[in-house]
């Protein structure tokens, strides 16, 4: 099965089993902006989470915006718990690989991170972006709040408006709530701010060229 050419995420039972324990630790600060990568984040932020092909590209997209207090790359919305790098690419965890923007909402609203986050790839490539092939790179949208997951439904619907009128697909990114069934798992220090580390690095993001409209739903 995940050996086909059409990527199938795993059933919890097919999933590997993972650890009780992170095997590694996470830097203490972000490389470009300086701050805290790990919560518990100072009083007023808000935490979102995006699922948009390799996190690489994803992050810097996300730290080099206003507003933004830290990014941190990781893994979510599988079933196999503290996993590595290789295992999420295996296909056999099931998470995606996303970032975790910190941001100050009087200073970013959610709606304009939304809207970055689907101007930065091509949510209608189901399970890859680009070249990138595997579960691990779907879009997805991770909800800390009634009021996130709102505004990203109604914004996935305007987007989708767009996109039907220029002739693309159906957005396959699905919204779900970032509760404990989907715990977030930081990556790799190697992975953390890796374009960076890695000016030329491989990036993979590329959206479809068109604007999601700013404002499909109330502001914050």
């Amino acid at each position: 099965m995940f050996l086909s050419r059409t990527p199938v995420l795993p059933t919890p039972e097919q999933a590997l089993r993972g650890r009780p324990e992170p095997e590694f630790s996470v830097p203490e600060r972000h490389t470009v902006l300086g701050t805290p990568l790990l919560g518990p984040y100072p009083e007023g932020l808000e935490v979102a989470d995006f699922a948009l092909g390799c996190f690489w590209g994803a992050e810097r997209a996300f730290w080099q915006a206003g507003g933004v207090w830290t990014t941190l790359v990781g893994y979510q919305g599988g079933h196999t718990p503290n996993p590595v790098y290789e295992e999420v690419c295996s296909g056999l965890t099931g998470h995606a690989e996303v970032v975790r923007v910190v941001f100050d909402p009087s200073k970013a609203s959610y709606a304009s991170l939304l809207k970055l986050f689907w101007e930065s790839h091509d949510p209608t490539q189901g399970f890859r972006q680009g070249n990138d092939v595997g579960t691990q790179y779907r879009s997805a949208i991770y909800t800390h709040s009634p009021g996130q997951a709102e505004r990203a439904r109604a914004s996935r619907e305007a987007y989708q408006k767009v996109l039907t009128a220029s002739g693309h697909g159906e957005i396959t990114t699905r919204v779900l709530p970032a509760d404990e069934t989907r715990p977030f798992y930081p990556a790799e220090a190697r992975h953390q701010q890796y374009l960076d580390k890695n000016p030329a690095g491989y990036c993979g993001i590329g959206g479809t060229g068109l604007s999601c409209p700013i404002g499909v739903a109330k502001a914050g």
